[in-house]
């Protein structure tokens, strides 16, 4: 069994932040990457909303440069996925990935959420190519086209009226007849003149070869089908905290959001955790950095004060 000071699970924008800050600490950190070297940030196409890039960066572009300035200080990354971990009985903790069995003093985790999906043919292929799960994050890109958003809650009804600011019109698909959003958003999207509502409807394929062109839909009530031509397509419709593996393991709330405390502190000492497996809220690069760092230094001092009661 391989033994670790730290082991960090996940390598989007928090894990790498938390590798590069235990890493300058001399701590040699291990970071498993999990399925998606860099998280969901190696499928966002272009990013303008990190600070230190004025004329913007892609995803991967930044993913890589968290990833090269967190190895040369010492990190390692190790691409594989955890496939379990042993919490339980305190520091040290077991992690266990396809291959190799590991034990570690402190955790950080930072697998992230991940989007719902439609499931639906085209979509996985148009990904940065008029797919897009954030309008924060994409909306720029669509300034004086039509757009259409898959959702009828409160995140969706926040995603439209933002990306008002940029497009000309925007199509809300939702499979009811009406919305599931509080009252204050659904009155501010009825009166916005660029958002119209197609109800009863379902999107069962996105269309297009370099590029979104358009969706085929089917009203639920009627069975009617057809097609509507879009210049992208922006889906809604929930996110979910990878967490499934830390159940029974961690602390987590009615939706699988781990609680951590103002210190990034899970419910076990000696396990921390950052980014969007515990940010249900703002769900941005930069937010995700600084819970990142938070939690690195806070392991780090977790470490040390145990190093001290053994000595």
């Amino acid at each position: 069994m391989q033994k670790e000071k730290v082991i960090i699970i996940g390598s989007g924008p928090a894990g790498l932040t938390a590798a590069l800050y235990t890493a300058r600490a001399v701590i040699n950190p291990l970071v498993i990457s999990g399925s998606q070297l860099g998280g969901q940030i190696s499928i966002t196409n272009e990013v303008e909303n990190y600070p230190g890039f004025p004329d913007g960066i892609t995803g991967p572009e930044l993913g890589e440069f968290m990833q090269k300035q967190a190895e040369a200080f010492g990190a390692r990354i190790m691409i594989d996925e955890v496939t379990e971990v042993d919490f339980n009985n305190g520091s040290p903790f077991t992690v266990k990935t396809h291959g190799e069995t590991f034990e570690a003093k402190v955790i950080i985790v930072c697998a992230g959420a991940s989007p719902r999906r439609l499931e639906v043919p085209g979509e996985e292929e148009m990904i940065g190519r008029g797919v897009s799960f954030c309008a924060t994050c994409d909306g720029f890109f669509f300034r004086e086209k039509d757009v259409v958003v898959v959702g009828g809650g409160d995140s969706a009804m926040e995603e439209t009226l933002f990306l008002t600011r940029f497009i000309n019109q925007a199509r809300v698909i939702h499979r009811r007849d009406e919305l599931r959003a509080g009252e204050a958003l659904k009155k501010r999207a009825f009166a916005n003149e660029k958002i119209s509502f197609i109800w009863d409807t379902v999107v069962e394929e996105i269309v297009g070869d370099s590029k979104v062109e358009a969706v085929r839909v089917r009203n639920v009530k009627t069975g009617e089908t057809s097609e509507l031509a879009t210049d992208g397509v922006f889906i809604f419709i929930g996110h979910y905290p990878n967490s499934s593996l830390f159940e029974g393991q961690l602390e987590m709330d009615e939706r699988g959001y781990l609680i951590t405390d103002d210190h990034m502190a899970t419910s076990v000492p000696g396990v921390f955790a950052a980014g969007e497996i515990q940010d249900p809220t703002y769900r941005q690069i930069a937010t995700s950095v600084g819970q990142g760092c938070a939690a690195a230094i806070m392991a780090e001092r977790w470490l040390e004060e145990q190093e001290k009661g053994r000595g």
